[in-house]
């Protein structure tokens, strides 16, 4: 992590101050008005907005007779992007036992842990990212073999996964994890799975 998020985060790791960005996200305030509104002296808010103008999460304008700060939203919006990506990068790298207990990038485990209970899938994600992550490991698991498959095997072959086998079938297709032609079903190229499977949500 950077050293400029770094400041930012510890900026906002103080009750009080986030208590000042929750009161500043409505409308700019005065020094004297952020006192009273939450019941501290002067001083210590002043202290608290150097800290966030140091992380740029404040500015403080002319409003004369007074002084007022104002939240800096883009910088807010930024904070969250470059979380984002850490979190997106950590997706990848970080590996995690799956519910089988193989190792698996972190995010996968996470979903498969979430929606797998005793080998089975307990219900089926409505979210598309973390679908594609259980059809991913449901494919694995049903389309074993390099061949055709007829829709009767497929069928029982999921339905020792879950009930709803018609919708798995069609997801699968829909996300290009396998192909159908003629009641005959067979796992895509391996190259289509991997792309298929990552996807962006």
């Amino acid at each position: 992590m950077d050293a400029e998020l770094l400041v930012t985060l510890k900026a906002l790791s103080d009750a009080s101050r986030l208590r000042i960005v929750g009161l500043l996200a409505i409308r700019p305030y005065a020094v004297e008005e952020l006192a009273a509104a939450l019941g501290l002296s002067a001083g210590t808010v002043v202290h608290h907005l150097k800290r966030l103008r140091t992380a740029r999460l404040v500015n403080a304008r002319d409003a004369r007779p007074y002084v007022e700060y104002e939240l800096c939203l883009d910088r807010l919006h930024e904070i969250g992007r470059r979380l984002g990506e850490l979190e997106r990068a950590a997706e990848t790298t970080d590996v995690l036992p799956g519910p089988d207990g193989e190792p698996l990038p972190a995010y996968d485990a996470k979903v498969l842990r979430g929606y797998i209970e005793d080998g089975r899938l307990t219900t089926i994600p409505a979210h598309e990212k973390k679908r594609r992550v259980v059809l991913k490991w449901l494919l694995d698991r049903v389309f074993t073999e390099d061949r055709e498959y007829p829709e009767k095997e497929v069928n029982q072959r999921l339905a020792l996964y879950h009930s709803d086998v018609a919708a798995l079938r069609r997801y699968m297709v829909d996300a290009h994890l396998v192909t159908r032609a003629a009641g005959m079903y067979s796992r895509a190229a391996e190259q289509q799975v991997e792309t298929a499977a990552g996807e962006p949500a």
